[in-house]
């Protein structure tokens, strides 16, 4: 039977599953934080300050309580309680040439309502449009499992999603992102089977872009143009982050919520890039719409 013991049963082990996956990439363990949280529920926030992953983090959450008038607001709905649960990791790599990826997935209830939601995006601080193609069809296959008509409307919720407005570029070159995933769409079964898809595609993606890139060279040129890239992500993440500003709002645990941050990052007043640069091709890609699938053949 599939029902919020289950899903959230099967998160742990997909937690577990990915992070020990990742400490055989990087080399060093993660550091588990175990918390609880007041009014009900708790989680695994596991961090792991790595050879190869400079930051990365791998969240378990399972909460519940009495829906506040906040949440209610937020969520546009009118319920007494809720229950949340999911898994969320976002992961920095100490190399520029291997890209920042994020990856959610959770079911939410509320009342009688409930929903699943989840999805997967790249930043890369260097675009490469290969492994862009790659990226994507990886996700279009998990996708058209479900549903062919999933990927790109996915894909383009993603483009939306992942905008930086006030500089009008992409985070990154997006991937997919879908919400509140319900009757008559789906049921419990075909949404768990969708979010589960999404979740054990994560470490076959990130490996591939690992292990392309993290021992490739790089100098104090292009670290400087990561950290600059990692600022952009600290702009999303803090001022236009649906998940962060809901966490926030709603008395969520900080750590866990703000683990999606780099260890470092950097600001340079109107810093602008070299023309024909490879930062100049990448600024270039950081635009909605592009579809990456066929990227070689436009």
């Amino acid at each position: 039977m599939i029902d919020k013991a289950y899903i959230s049963q099967q998160l742990m082990l997909l937690q577990d599953d990915i992070c020990n996956a990742l400490q055989l990439l990087d080399g060093n363990a993660f550091i588990e934080d175990v918390w609880q949280r007041q009014g009900g529920g708790g989680g695994r926030s596991r961090i792991l300050e790595g050879v190869h992953i400079e930051k990365g983090g791998v969240n378990f959450s399972e909460v519940y309580g009495p829906a506040n008038a906040q949440m209610n607001k937020i969520l546009g709905i009118e319920a007494n309680d809720f229950y949340a649960t999911g898994v969320s990791i976002v992961l920095h790599p100490t190399n520029p040439w291997v890209p920042i990826i994020h990856m959610n997935v959770r079911y939410f209830e509320a009342g009688d309502a409930w929903w699943f939601g989840g999805g997967i995006d790249v930043t890369p601080h260097y675009v490469n449009p290969s492994e862009a193609t790659t990226f994507h069809q990886k996700l279009k296959e998990v996708c058209d499992r479900s549903n062919p008509l999933f990927y790109p409307r996915f894909k383009s919720t993603a483009d939306d999603y992942f905008y930086i407005k006030h500089r009008q570029e992409t985070r990154g070159i997006g991937g997919i992102f879908f919400d509140r995933m319900t009757l008559p769409e789906v049921d419990k079964t075909q949404g768990w089977q969708l979010i589960h898809d999404v979740g054990n595609a994560f470490i076959h993606i990130y490996t591939a872009l690992f292990n392309a890139n993290y021992e490739r060279q790089y100098d104090e040129h292009n670290k400087n143009w990561q950290l600059l890239r990692r600022g952009r992500y600290v702009e999303f993440n803090l001022v236009w982050d649906k998940g962060t500003k809901f966490g926030l709002e709603t008395d969520g645990r900080t750590e866990s919520i703000l683990m999606s941050l780099p260890k470092d990052a950097r600001w340079l007043y109107d810093y602008k890039v070299e023309e024909g640069s490879n930062e100049a091709a990448t600024l270039a890609y950081l635009k909605k719409g592009i579809n990456w699938i066929t990227i070689d053949n436009q």
